[in-house]
């Protein structure tokens, strides 16, 4: 069986929306990743750091979904990283209210020597330092590396972030940030561009627009399942991006074809994810949820019609 590393945070959010709020839950890229990836029936394992009020059930949580989380460093007298956010009514756009970086700020991440040979690395959004940091500690490529990254880490840390992007086959970024990234308007020379930096696969979410794959001249769209109940976003994009390699490492296929396959797998779990807050949902998912949802973009997608 294929390995998959997540590095990424777990953390605690505390979420406001039109629809509710939350007190301290739990969240975190590296999070949300491996629920989603989860779903796969793979074995995968996080690098990431918190602190000794991080609740032992958390963990205990992964672990039943064979996630090892011996790559968590836990550091018993610091407080683990904290996110508080409030949507607004749209549910695109949100102000984020606080940000204690917490353990977060001195992160030296470690690769458990079981995870030295993975074959499959997801970097979740984090300094372009600490990702730098995780390639260097894996002496053989992995098959695949993906990596997430935002617009906060283009504004202020872009020669480490250029670095980054040059050691990775697929980046997953939105539609903003893939703009920013390479200066085009357009969505089709952002790609290009972003491809000429180095990844071969470039995946642009739009949220509840779907999301874009590019390949080269190659171009694939998944689009966005409508949705009766989205309770909060957060999230979201990280459970996409965790379908996205969950599927791949089950496949063993890096072919543009079953990347198409991915991008559904991931479109669909995020589908679920915003349906309730934080994580519960992705906790509580089964598998015939998963199918059934599956047949629903199938059936939205499908179509036949005659060409002249």
């Amino acid at each position: 069986m294929s390995k998959l590393l997540i590095i990424g945070t777990v953390a605690f959010d505390a979420i406001e929306t039109p629809f509710g709020k939350t007190d301290k839950i739990l969240g975190g890229s590296a999070t949300y990743i491996s629920l989603s990836a989860s779903q796969f029936g793979i074995y995968s394992g996080i690098v990431s750091v918190v602190g000794g009020d991080f609740p032992k059930k958390y963990l205990e949580k992964l672990n039943l979904r064979n996630i090892n989380t011996d790559g968590i460093e836990i550091i018993e007298d610091e407080k683990t990283f904290f996110w508080s956010g409030k949507y607004h009514n749209d549910l695109n756009s949100r102000d984020t209210l606080i940000t204690d970086l917490n353990v977060l700020a001195n992160f030296k991440p470690v690769v458990p020597e079981d995870f030295t040979d993975t074959d499959y690395l997801i970097l979740g959004n984090l300094h372009p330092a600490v990702q730098m940091s995780v390639i260097k500690q894996i002496p053989v490529r992995p098959k695949l590396v993906v990596l997430d990254t935002m617009n906060f880490w283009m504004d202020n840390t872009w020669s480490e972030l250029m670095e980054v992007i040059a050691k990775i086959d697929v980046i997953t970024i939105n539609d903003e940030e893939a703009r920013q990234l390479s200066g085009e308007y357009s969505l089709v020379k952002a790609a290009q561009r972003i491809q000429e930096m180095g990844p071969k696969y470039v995946v642009i979410k739009k949220g509840e627009h779907g999301a874009l794959l590019f390949n080269g001249e190659n171009v694939f769209f998944a689009p966005a399942l409508p949705l009766e109940d989205v309770f909060d976003p957060t999230g979201a994009g990280d459970t996409f991006a965790g379908g996205f390699i969950g599927h791949i490492t089950k496949t063993e296929d890096i072919s543009f074809e079953n990347m198409k396959r991915a991008v559904i797998a991931g479109s669909n779990l995020a589908s679920f994810c915003v349906e309730k807050f934080g994580t519960e949902r992705m906790e509580n998912l089964t598998h015939e949820e998963i199918q059934k949802r599956l047949l629903q973009f199938k059936q939205l997608t499908q179509f036949e019609i005659e060409l002249n």
